[in-house]
């Protein structure tokens, strides 16, 4: 246990990496198989790709151009910073094997980058792919952070993810097993969940071979399918209050296995797309509060965890 209460993110970069390290997001324009009608059309009902997209991650700019975008604003401040292009909006490993390679090292060869952060869903990460990123763990970091999102088969229906726990549970083994470190993302208070289901997605991604995870609250985004859910059935849906989910949050880390990282609680939307809970907090302001309230609960990470 870390004075912090919990394993942290900045401490896993810490171990791996001899000075600082940001992360620079890019939008290599990546589609989804549930939106172009593979698997689905429209989709994830609560995603809004706007909501954790920075300002230059443009489709009209080419990956090079984003990170040279991105490391101009950070090395403003640290100029000796290394970075790691953050394969983020959509479905990142989703296209054609060399096109994917393609982006991948043009953003590998950018100066200062020094490994990729790979966000996509569990159902899209193929034999052929998994072996091409094996091959460049050995010159580069690599991290595949998985869209989970639930992991109740008819929570992923609801939301139309267009796949199932199983493949959830697949594609994070044999990302672990081929030596590559696997993340996760995680939505509490997603509708017709109850409390207990909440806290026994801790109990369901412990046992599996994670090495980070992000928690995000619900949020209800204009322009979603969710958002209109909402105003549809608004008893489907418990919107927490900060105090509550800072309560939740904490029930859930004491039932997380102590070796997954934890890389972030909570999430935040441009003002202008989010419909609530609008908490006016900061990500590092809701973060301490929350270390602070494990101080008063004497809570940790792991402390109620079954193994």
């Amino acid at each position: 246990m870390t004075s912090k209460r919990y394993t942290d993110f900045s401490d896993f970069l810490r171990a791996r990496f001899p000075g600082k390290v940001q992360k620079i997001s890019i939008n290599a324009g990546f589609t989804c198989p549930n939106r172009d009608g593979a698997k689905g059309f429209g989709g994830c009902t609560y995603c809004n790709n706007q909501t954790f997209s920075p300002e230059y991650c443009r489709t009209d700019k080419s990956v090079s151009e984003q990170l040279e975008e991105g490391v101009r604003f950070f090395a403003r401040k640290y100029p000796s910073m290394q970075y790691l292009a953050y394969f983020q909006a959509y479905t990142s490993t989703y296209g054609e094997l060399e096109e994917l390679k393609r982006k991948y090292e043009e953003a590998l060869a950018c100066p200062g980058v020094v490994g990729l952060i790979i966000g996509t869903r569990p159902d899209c990460m193929p034999d052929e792919l998994l072996e091409y990123f094996v091959a460049l763990a050995r010159r580069c970091f690599i991290l595949i952070e998985y869209g989970v999102e639930s992991t109740l088969d008819r929570t992923l229906e609801r939301i139309n993810r267009g796949h199932s726990e199983a493949a959830t549970e697949d594609a994070i083994r044999r990302t672990a097993a081929a030596g590559i470190p696997a993340g996760a993302h995680l939505i509490l208070g997603l509708p017709g969940e109850s409390r207990d289901e909440m806290l026994h997605h801790a109990d369901v991604l412990s046992s599996l071979p994670l090495t980070t995870l992000k928690l995000h609250q619900l949020q209800l985004i204009r322009g979603t399918r969710m958002a209109r859910e909402y105003q549809e059935q608004p008893a489907d849906f418990h919107l927490y209050t900060a105090d509550e989910y800072i309560d939740l949050v904490i029930d859930f880390v004491e039932r997380l296995r102590p070796g997954i990282v934890v890389e972030r609680f909570v999430s935040q939307s441009p003002k202008e797309l989010l419909i609530a809970p609008d908490w006016g907090l900061k990500n590092y302001e809701f973060t301490e509060k929350v270390r602070r309230r494990m101080e008063e609960r004497d809570a940790w990470q792991g402390k109620k965890y079954g193994g």
